[in-house]
């Protein structure tokens, strides 16, 4: 596993993410402005970077009232994967839904990316439905994935 610090994505950080974003997302790559939005939004965002304080991925998070929250995006530079990256961004989102009482976390993944959806299926997603054409412009399926919290027994929600 490569050694790994998270901070907070801050808007510095956008032009390290965007040549990251492009070489994993081709046509479909968020742009600057869609990563302005999502930080003055309040959502929940860290980036990877090494020991040298290079960035190598990113994640973000949602949260839905009242009690949902979603992954925004999560995104490793091609030479830090399969290296635990990905995992540690994904560990970090799923503690922040945890912090926010959410008892669902959901995602949105490519229908073709079997590799994320392995690793997200480790941390107990389960596909939930399919939203066609949505990513765009090459018309890919979503694979809609949820993970549902577990209960507490100390929440307003639970019951037992």
């Amino acid at each position: 596993m490569t050694a790994v610090r998270l901070e907070p994505f801050r808007w510095w950080h956008i032009d390290d993410v965007l040549p990251i974003e492009a070489d994993l997302f081709g046509a479909e790559k968020w742009s600057p402005a869609m990563f302005w939005s999502e930080l003055a939004n309040g959502h929940h965002y860290r980036v990877a970077v090494d020991a040298d304080g290079s960035v190598l991925g990113y994640a973000g998070l949602a949260g839905v009232p009242p009690d949902e929250v979603w992954v925004q995006n999560i995104a490793v530079r091609r030479d830090a994967q399969r290296r635990g990256v990905g995992r540690t961004l994904l560990e970090e989102l799923l503690a922040e839904a945890v912090r926010r009482d959410a008892r669902s976390t959901l995602l949105e993944v490519a229908v073709d990316n079997a590799a994320a959806q392995r690793l997200y299926a480790t941390y107990g997603f389960e596909p939930i439905g399919v939203r066609r054409g949505y990513y765009q412009p090459s018309n890919t399926d979503a694979l809609v994935m949820r993970r549902d919290a577990e209960p507490t027994g100390d929440g307003p929600h639970d019951h037992g």
